[in-house]
């Protein structure tokens, strides 16, 4: 089977690359995408948690083999070394590629393209490389994606069920989710709890129909909205916490500083529950 390496990152889902995945399918049939996602190191925050660089890498690759499966396509795909030339090569050797999709931000944006990325691999692997830009922001996806950002709530069904009503009154129209579970600290422990809570409202989204990935996050809620937001083009945030007695975001004004750093429109969900409110 002819296999295409598509390797990209920020630009995942962009208008180009998703045409050019579409016209190789439409030329040769029985075709079969490998997808490498370099990680990317976040801007925000005091330290940086590798574990959440890696989920947030996987989410786009969870993601992008869902959207590529719905066409009814073949995929694969996997996290890449955060040097998109060591792991576009990593996958090279994995996948035993017949071609190379590279796609990058325009120049003025690319950091790739200013590294030589596409030379660089046409030379070493001695491959067709093709290289398409796209800017997600300024072109728009294909898809609405909304941000679920929880931790002791995370399960609870008002957060479930304000994601079914947004996907619900999108009617024909696709709607990702990308769940962020900030951590309650730094340690291993902190880190197994919030990956556990996580996968239990993936779950949830998933057995309710709803194409859903996720990542854990940094302690501090803020700032894993703000990695999150850049590593995600988004269109929404759902936020979800305890009443405003139990709830210590809602001390921090966690909702308003979202709104005023992002510029997207914030939805605050409320958990009724009585359990233990967050640290």
């Amino acid at each position: 089977m002819h296999t295409v390496l598509v390797v990209a990152n920020e630009t995942l889902g962009g208008r180009s690359l998703i045409e050019a995945v579409r016209k190789r399918k439409e030329e040769r049939g029985a075709v079969r995408f490998a997808l490498c996602v370099p990680r990317t190191r976040p801007k925000a925050g005091l330290v940086i948690y590798d574990d959440a660089v890696f989920d947030a890498a996987q989410a786009r690759v969870d993601l992008a083999l869902g959207f590529v499966h719905a066409e009814g396509m073949d995929a694969v795909g996997e996290v890449g070394d955060p040097d998109p030339y060591t792991a576009t090569m990593d996958a090279v050797l994995e996948y035993n590629p017949d071609e190379i999709i590279i796609s990058t931000y325009p120049e003025t944006r690319s950091g790739w393209q200013r590294r030589d990325l596409v030379e660089r691999v046409r030379q070493a692997s001695g491959l067709p490389v093709e290289h398409v830009t796209a800017d997600p922001e300024s072109e728009g996806l294909p898809f609405k994606v909304t941000l679920a950002v929880s931790n002791r709530t995370a399960t609870g069904d008002e957060l479930l069920n304000a994601l079914k009503k947004k996907a619900d009154d999108d009617g024909e129209s696709a709607r990702l989710f990308i769940v962020v579970v900030p951590q309650e600290g730094g340690d291993g422990a902190a880190t197994r709890r919030a990956r556990t809570r996580l996968n239990l409202v993936v779950n949830r989204l998933r057995n309710a129909g709803l194409l859903a990935a996720g990542t854990i996050g940094d302690p501090d809620p803020f700032t894993a909205i703000m990695n999150a937001l850049q590593y995600f083009r988004v269109d929404d945030i759902v936020i979800s916490t305890f009443a405003e007695t139990k709830s210590g975001w809602l001390r921090a004004d966690l909702i308003e500083r979202v709104r005023k750093a992002s510029m997207k429109p914030v939805e605050h969900v409320v958990h009724r529950e009585a359990v233990p409110a967050e640290l």
